[in-house]
C-alpha cells in the first residue's frame, strides 16, 4: 500500500449516512435521550470536581488571590478549543471526539493516533479521578470513626517512594511526627504492609470499589447515568453556592493585599493543575448520537459548561482567598480547610460529602467517554469488532464498557496520582490542539457540509504577530532574567529536599558538620534536621547560593546544568519553534483567530509539562503505531 495510504480520509457524507442507517435498522444505534439541558449538566459534573475540592487550594496559595485571572486565562483557552469541539460536533454529529474530527480534517494515521492519545486520556483520567475520591472517602471514613489500614487506602508507587524518601529525611535527622502527613501515610503503608517475598501489597482498593460500582451504572444505559449525573451535579452545586453564600460573610478584604504576592510567575506556576480542573468538556462530544439534536445542542452544552464553571471557580477562589490568607491554602481539602479554621465544623462535614458525590461525578462522566472512542474506532476496522458491540436492550457499547472498567481499576490500584494527573493532561492537550488544528485545515474547503453552528472569523494574518511581539517585550521587559536563564541554560540550585534525599549516610554526616560550623546555633543537638537547617537560606537566593556553594558535596548532587537541564526546557523549544511555523502559515492562508488561539494556548500548556511526561506519552504512541500497523491498517473499513 502507497505511503498515502495512510493519510486515507473519511467524508461528513459517508459518516452521516453511516450514522442514518444504524438508526434506520437499529443496527449499533445507540439510544437517544440528551439535550442542552443535559448535556451542560454532563459538562458541569465533569468540570466541576477536583478543582474546586483540590487543586484550588494549590493553585491559590502559589498565586494569591490574583489566582482568579489563572482561572480565567485557563477557561478562555478551553473556550476557543471548545468553539473548535463546537464546530466539528455541529459538522460531524457522532460518537468520536476527536478522533472521529481527526480522520475527517487529517486522515487515517492521524486520527489512530489522537484515538490512542484519547483511549489514555479518558483511562489516566478516570484512574486520576478514582485515586482522588477513594482520598476523599477514606477522610470521611477517618472522620466517622472507620479507620482503614494505610496499605489499602495508597497506591504502590506512592507508598514506595514516600519510603524512600521518609527514610532519607529522617536519616538526615527529621524526626517521623515532622514528616508531612504524605510521607507520615507512605511510611506507614509501606512498613505495616503484608509481605510476600520482598514485594509488598499496597493496593487502593477504594478506588477499585469506586470504579466497579461506576462501570456497573454505565453498563446499563444512558438513560440511568444521565438522571444519577444531574442528582449529582444538583447536590455539589448547592454545596458550592452555600460556600459562597455562607463564606462571603467571613471575608476580610486585608487578605487580598497583597492581590498577587508571587508576582505573574506565582500566578502561572498552577496552569497545568488548573487545567486539569477544566478537562472533561470533550467527553461531551462523546455522547453526540445519544443527543436528540446534537448540532444545536452539544455547541451549547460545551459553552454553558464552561461559562457557569469559571464563575464558580472565581466565586469561590475570591472567598477562599478572603477568609484565610492565600499562605495558608497548600491543602488537599481547602474547602473543608478554611471552615474547620474558622469553628464552622459542621460546614466541613458537608463539604466532606459533597466531595465524594463530586469525583463520583466526575467519574462517571470520563468513564463514559471511552468506550464510545473504543466504539468510533472499531466501528472503522481500527479495533477488534467486538468493541462496538452495542447491548440490544441498554443501547450501550457493552463490551468497551466492561473492558474500559478492567483497564482502570487495575492501574487505579497501583499508580502514582502526580503522575497519572500529568499523563491525563498532555494527552488532553494533544487531543485539543488537533482538534482546532483541524478546524484550520478544514476552515476553506468547501465541500463539507457544515452545521449549525460555525466558529466567529476573524483573520489572524496581522493579529497573530502582534501578539507575539507583546509577548517578547513582556518577556524581555518584565521577566528578563528568567528570559535569559531560559535561552543561556543556567546552572540552577536543586531545592533542599531534593539534595537530602540523594545523599548517603557519609554525606549526611558531612553536610551536618558543615552546616553546624557556619551557623552554631541553629544546630539541634537532639535531632541534627538536615531540612530545616538548609530551608532557613531559601528565602534569601544569594545567601542560599552561598551555602549551597559551600556543601562537601559534587556539584551534580547541588546543582542541574548541561543536557540534565536542558532537557527539561526541550518542550518549551519546541512550542517556540513552532510558533514560528503558525505564524507563516497564518500569514499563508489568512487562518481564524479563534482555533488558532486555541491551538498556541493548548500547545503552550504542553510545554509547561515536564519533559518525563511528553516521553511517557511518547512511548504510549509508539506502542499504538504497532498496534495500528499490525492489526488497523490492514482492517480498516477504508482498505478496500
Amino acid at each position: 500500500m502507497a505511503l498515502k495510504g495512510l493519510f486515507r480520509k473519511k467524508t461528513v457524507q459517508d459518516i452521516l449516512k453511516q450514522v442514518e442507517k444504524n438508526n434506520a435498522d437499529g443496527h449499533n444505534a445507540l439510544g437517544k435521550h440528551l439535550t442542552a439541558r443535559d448535556l451542560t449538566a454532563f459538562g458541569i459534573a465533569a468540570i466541576v470536581g477536583a478543582g474546586i475540592f483540590s487543586t484550588i487550594g494549590k493553585a491559590s496559595s502559589d498565586g494569591g488571590p490574583a489566582v482568579i485571572f489563572l482561572f480565567l486565562f485557563t477557561a478562555i483557552a478551553c473556550s476557543f478549543a471548545a468553539f473548535a469541539y463546537a464546530e466539528f460536533a455541529s459538522m460531524v454529529p457522532v460518537s468520536g471526539s476527536a478522533y472521529t474530527y481527526s480522520y475527517v480534517a487529517f486522515g487515517e494515521i492521524i486520527a489512530w493516533i489522537i484515538g490512542w492519545a484519547l483511549i489514555m486520556e479518558y483511562s489516566v483520567g478516570n484512574i486520576t479521578v478514582a485515586i482522588s475520591w477513594s482520598d476523599y472517602f477514606t477522610s470521611l471514613l477517618d472522620s466517622g470513626g472507620i479507620h482503614l489500614p494505610q496499605w489499602v487506602q495508597m497506591d504502590f508507587l506512592s507508598a514506595s517512594r514516600g519510603f524512600d524518601d521518609a527514610t532519607a529525611l529522617m536519616q538526615g535527622g527529621k524526626e517521623y511526627a515532622k514528616l508531612s502527613p504524605a510521607l507520615q501515610d507512605a511510611y506507614m503503608a509501606w512498613t505495616t504492609s503484608p509481605v510476600i517475598g520482598s514485594f509488598h501489597f499496597v493496593a487502593d482498593l477504594p478506588a477499585l470499589l469506586i470504579i466497579v460500582l461506576i462501570t456497573a451504572l454505565i453498563y446499563r444505559g444512558m438513560k440511568e447515568s444521565r438522571n444519577a449525573s444531574n442528582i449529582m451535579v444538583v447536590v455539589k452545586l448547592c454545596i458550592v453556592l452555600l460556600v459562597i453564600a455562607v463564606g462571603v460573610f467571613y471575608v476580610d478584604t486585608a487578605n487580598w493585599d497583597p492581590f498577587a504576592p508571587n508576582g505573574v510567575t506565582g500566578v502561572l506556576k498552577g496552569v497545568s493543575a488548573v487545567f486539569f480542573a477544566y478537562i472533561g468538556f470533550d467527553a461531551i462530544s462523546t455522547t453526540a448520537e445519544e443527543c436528540k439534536d446534537p448540532q444545536r445542542d452539544l455547541p451549547k452544552g460545551m459553552m454553558w459548561a464552561i461559562i457557569i464553571c469559571t464563575i464558580l471557580y472565581i466565586a469561590i477562589a475570591l472567598v477562599l482567598t478572603g477568609m484565610v490568607s492565600y499562605d495558608q491554602l497548600n491543602v488537599g481539602d481547602p474547602l473543608a480547610f478554611v471552615f474547620e479554621k474558622l469553628d464552622l465544623k459542621w460546614m466541613s462535614g458537608i463539604i466532606a460529602v459533597s466531595a465524594v458525590v463530586a469525583m463520583a461525578s466526575v467519574l462517571l462522566v470520563f468513564q463514559m467517554g471511552q468506550p464510545r472512542i473504543w466504539m468510533s474506532m472499531s466501528r472503522d476496522g481500527l479495533l477488534p469488532k467486538r468493541f462496538s458491540k452495542v447491548h440490544p436492550k441498554y443501547k450501550t457499547p457493552s463490551y468497551a464498557t466492561i473492558v474500559t472498567g478492567f483497564v482502570v481499576a487495575v492501574p487505579a490500584l497501583f499508580l502514582n496520582l502526580t503522575l497519572v494527573t500529568d499523563l491525563c493532561s498532555i494527552g488532553t492537550l494533544f487531543a485539543f490542539v488537533l482538534v482546532c488544528a483541524g478546524v484550520l485545515v478544514l476552515q476553506n474547503r468547501t465541500d463539507i457540509p457544515r452545521g449549525k453552528f460555525k466558529t466567529p472569523y476573524v483573520n489572524s494574518k496581522f493579529l497573530l504577530p502582534v501578539l507575539i511581539v507583546i509577548g517578547l517585550v513582556f518577556a524581555f521587559g518584565y521577566n528578563k532574567k528568567a528570559t535569559m536563564d531560559f535561552i543561556t541554560n543556567e546552572t540552577q540550585i536543586n531545592s533542599s529536599e531534593a539534595i537530602i534525599t540523594s545523599l548517603n549516610k557519609e554525606e549526611t554526616k558531612k553536610v551536618y558538620a558543615y552546616l553546624v560550623g557556619i551557623d552554631a546555633k541553629n544546630s539541634t543537638d537532639k535531632t541534627p534536621d538536615l531540612e530545616l537547617l538548609l530551608n532557613q537560606y531559601q528565602k534569601d537566593d544569594t545567601k542560599y547560593s552561598s551555602v549551597i556553594a559551600g556543601l562537601p558535596l559534587a556539584d551534580s548532587v547541588k546543582y542541574e546544568s548541561g543536557f540534565s537541564l536542558f532537557k527539561h526546557k526541550i518542550p518549551m523549544w519546541i512550542f517556540l519553534i513552532v510558533m514560528v511555523g503558525l505564524v507563516v502559515w497564518s500569514y499563508r492562508s489568512n487562518l481564524s483567530l479563534i482555533p488558532l488561539l486555541g491551538l498556541i494556548s493548548c500547545l503552550y500548556m504542553m510545554a509547561e509539562l515536564s519533559v518525563w511526561n511528553w516521553i511517557y506519552f511518547g512511548i504510549w504512541l509508539l506502542i499504538g503505531l504497532v498496534v495500528y500497523f499490525s492489526f488497523g491498517r490492514k482492517n480498516s473499513k477504508l482498505n478496500i
